[in-house]
């Protein structure tokens, strides 16, 4: 999953994109508003982790002027604990708040959280035909049968299982897995893709090719 972090302060933030990236997370990091909509200018995400006191405005005008065009889930991030505070923000636009400090594995499963109700699933597993994946334990279910995935491979089927029957360029693919700051290229994506399908070959998902298109995910007998 791509994620956007909006936050100011430089040490919480390289522990955030630190911890979410050893979940396999890429996140781009903006420092003020004027970066946030620069970030959603160019790129689309699937989660944005949003301060409230940034240097050039406060994070939940920001989100009321954003929601007229942007779905994408926010959790709010701030010190500010009132009622008050919390129920302003919701009622702006946030999907989720969450007081600073705080612990990183409560983040995690807030963002979890968030990412579940916004596709509709009160629970992290996603049932792929006859294939139960859940990507926070990481395995991939066929009856008795269990594959154990990687990071990167349960980020890149994440990436195909939340867009069913959608075919993905490789463009896509790699906006989605691949933060700014990281430097890699298309075919990279390609390697990752056969890594993947290695490593579920036989459990009734498969990633398909579709020339000069992009893949997309199938599931069943081929």
């Amino acid at each position: 999953m791509r994620y956007l972090l909006v936050e100011d302060n430089i040490e919480l933030s390289e522990a955030v994109i630190k911890r979410l990236a050893l979940d396999g997370h890429a996140v781009d990091h903006a420092t003020t508003l004027a970066e946030a909509e620069d970030c959603l200018a160019a790129a689309s995400y699937d989660l944005i982790l949003l301060d409230v006191m940034l240097p050039d405005g406060d994070g939940r005008d920001f989100l009321a002027r954003s929601r007229v065009h942007l779905q994408t889930p926010v959790i709010v991030l701030t010190a500010r604990a009132q009622v008050s505070d919390r129920v302003g923000a919701l009622d702006q636009g946030a999907d989720d708040y969450i007081t600073k400090p705080f612990d990183f594995s409560e983040l995690e499963a807030r963002c979890r959280a968030v990412l579940r109700r916004r596709g509709g699933s009160a629970r992290n597993e996603i049932a792929l035909g006859p294939v139960i994946f859940d990507p926070l334990a990481g395995t991939l279910r066929r009856g008795a049968e269990t594959v154990e995935l990687r990071n990167r491979e349960i980020r890149l089927l994440e990436v195909f299982a939340r867009h069913p029957g959608q075919i993905l360029s490789k463009s896509q693919v790699m906006d989605q897995l691949f933060s700014y700051d990281t430097a890699v290229t298309e075919n990279a994506i390609e390697v990752y893709v056969g890594r993947l399908r290695r490593r579920i070959d036989g459990m009734g998902v498969r990633i398909e090719t579709v020339r000069g298109l992009g893949y997309r995910i199938e599931t069943g007998a081929p």
